[in-house]
């Protein structure tokens, strides 16, 4: 899945029109999972090699574990998994931008993943180009670093 193809022909409906599908129903052993999982922030505190980590190793850690967490057994999230942890996970930098024509082209090329499922890199790829998209975006460049 490469989020950022500039070959889709039509542009889908945005995630706003086309909600993530509601949770199935999960077996007894899978809500118990559920309940008994570990927060982000100590399994990110777990990884002994980020202990002097840096911010930006640490984010990283972050997105891998917070994909890691959602991901089936082989590593992969479905459309409407994926739409549902962007609207939980990610929903600073999808606000508003439903309208825009390059929000709808990176959403409609998930639309037509033909795998149905997308990967960690293909979730990267994703990530990277709706941010790149996003007005929050030019909000943290226009942050001021110095005094």
């Amino acid at each position: 899945m490469c989020g950022c193809r500039a070959s889709v022909s039509s542009t889908k409906q945005c995630l706003v029109n086309n909600p993530a599908p509601a949770p199935t129903k999960k077996s007894p052993l899978a809500a118990a999972d559920m309940s008994k999982r570990i927060p982000i922030a100590k399994q990110l505190a777990s990884i002994k090699a980020l202990g002097k980590g840096s911010d930006l190793e640490k984010a990283f850690a972050t997105v891998a574990l917070v994909y890691n967490n959602s991901a089936d057994r082989e590593g992969k999230l479905s459309k409407g998994e994926t739409k549902s942890l962007l609207q939980t996970q990610f929903g600073g930098f999808i606000q508003g931008q439903e309208n825009k024509p390059k929000y709808q082209e990176i959403i409609s090329a998930l639309d037509e993943e033909p795998e149905n499922k997308i990967d960690f890199e293909g979730f990267m790829i994703l990530l990277v180009s709706l941010t790149l998209m996003s007005d929050l975006l030019q909000q943290i460049k226009n942050v001021k670093t110095t005094k």
